[in-house]
């Protein structure tokens, strides 16, 4: 019997990206998430039927924690210049930097992907969906420059959880700035929506 009490899910949810981030994918069991949630054992069976059930709603839910709606509706005020999209990305890469378990575990998610189709289809549908916001937002830009910035923001922020010393703040945020300057070099700014 699948429960429906949305707050012990997410609660349940939360614990297994701290045990992904932590254990590794060969951590997550049933047991691993119920004694990181600090739950009674069989809880979390009794709200995913399967492993890969638990992997997938956490691979949404890295998600959900890491999107800030006033992030998102910011993006869409005020000019839609190159000034405006490095302001994002420097919100996106520490936005995740103070989730660092959350990309280690979608860093987990994602191996793990490339075995589980459905995993896959939930992660390349939240990716898919980040590029199509800018495209919509009117910031300057197209696809393939939003895809250059994600992997390279991805590789970036990657460094500064697991080799927090390669590069000083100064460096990681002149090298955001140099990114997008040089992505969208030439690209016109766009008037407020």
């Amino acid at each position: 019997m699948v429960r429906r009490n949305p707050e012990r899910r997410a609660a349940l949810l939360d614990a297994s990206i701290e045990v992904l981030a932590n254990e590794g994918a060969r951590g997550l069991t049933f047991r691993a998430v119920d004694q990181q949630a600090g739950v009674p054992a069989g809880t979390a069976s009794n709200y995913f039927a399967t492993r890969d059930e638990i992997l997938r709603h956490a691979g949404e839910r890295v998600y959900e924690r890491l999107v800030d709606d006033g992030v998102i509706a910011d993006g869409l005020a005020g000019p839609r210049d190159r000034a405006r999209v490095t302001e994002l990305m420097h919100a996106l890469v520490e936005r995740v930097a103070a989730f660092p378990t959350g990309f280690l575990a979608l860093l987990e998610l994602r191996l793990e992907a490339t075995r589980r189709p459905e995993l896959r289809d939930v992660l390349t549908r939240r990716i898919r969906a980040d590029v199509e916001y800018h495209e919509k937002s009117g910031l300057p830009g197209d696809g393939t420059t939003v895809v250059l910035l994600w992997l390279a923001l991805n590789w970036l922020i990657l460094e500064r959880l697991t080799l927090p010393d390669l590069f000083t703040d100064e460096q990681r945020h002149e090298l955001v700035a140099a990114l997008v300057e040089r992505l969208l070099a030439g690209q016109p700014a766009l008037p407020p929506g």
